[in-house]
């Protein structure tokens, strides 16, 4: 089984060799990372070059955003399994894939996911909070529940069945995708109660409460986009779904990391 690893970067010369050496760590050999740069201007390219080695694909060249970028990068993808990692997450162990392989090798699994931590944007050992996620059923979604985005792991031909993500959504294109994928295959995507992706806080969905709740506006958006049935205080409903999240103590809950 191979996996499938796309990073879409812009400008994250801070960060991107950590996600790049995340990847390259992974104990798991049937793998692939692809990383298609935005056309970046701070030494970024320089250093993905420098990594030529660790990549089955790379191209910087510009693109309509982040969700554009990833979708070229999915469409390069050769892996039974697919997964985007940002340009400034890392995986917390090198065991990461293996256990995504382990859990996948049933083909009932259409895909899996699990937790993750939100750590400081210039100190990732420090966790600010953590995402507990849990198993999926209906009404979820309705809710403003999605699983961690980092942490999801797809069969490539479900993914290629719903198609890819929608550019019409700047910040919750996601959101979009998570609908469609878990409508098709409900229960067969499996939660992992482990704890798998360190994420840095300040990316375009949770840069403020200000991008939270316009992140709010276009989940709502794809709610009714896909036929849910939801509130119009759905936005203000999912912005106090999370409340608990940002009170929860870096030292509760999460699940296990993997050692």
């Amino acid at each position: 089984m191979k996996i499938s690893i796309v990073t879409a970067v812009f400008n994250a010369a801070g960060t991107i060799q950590e996600t790049i050496d995340a990847v390259a760590a992974q104990t798991y050999p049937q793998r692939e990372h692809i990383v298609i740069d935005g056309g970046s201007r701070d030494g970024t390219v320089e250093i993905i070059e420098r990594n030529r080695d660790k990549l089955a694909y790379f191209v910087s060249e510009p693109d309509r955003g982040v969700y554009d970028a990833m979708n070229k990068g999915l469409e390069r993808a050769s892996g039974d399994v697919v997964a985007c990692l940002n340009a400034d997450d890392v995986y917390v162990s090198p065991r990461v894939l293996a256990r995504v392989a382990e859990v996948m090798v049933d083909r009932d699994v259409a895909g899996c996911y699990a937790n993750l931590y939100f750590v400081r944007q210039h100190d990732p050992a420090q966790i600010v909070r953590r995402m507990r996620s849990q198993p999926y059923c209906q009404g979820l979604f309705e809710r403003g529940w999605m699983p961690p985005h980092p942490t999801l792991f797809i069969r490539r031909d479900l993914l290629t069945q719903v198609g890819g993500f929608d550019l019409a959504f700047r910040l919750q294109s996601d959101f979009d995708l998570a609908i469609r994928l878990f409508r098709l295959a409900g229960e067969r995507i499996r939660y992992v109660d482990e704890t798998w992706v360190r994420m840095r806080m300040g990316g375009l969905s949770n840069r403020s409460w200000r991008h939270v709740l316009r992140g709010n506006l276009e989940a709502y958006a794809a709610c009714r986009k896909n036929g849910l049935n939801v509130w119009p205080w759905f936005p203000v409903q999912k912005v106090l779904s999370r409340i608990p999240e940002f009170l929860r103590k870096s030292g509760a809950g999460g699940g296990s990391a993997l050692p």
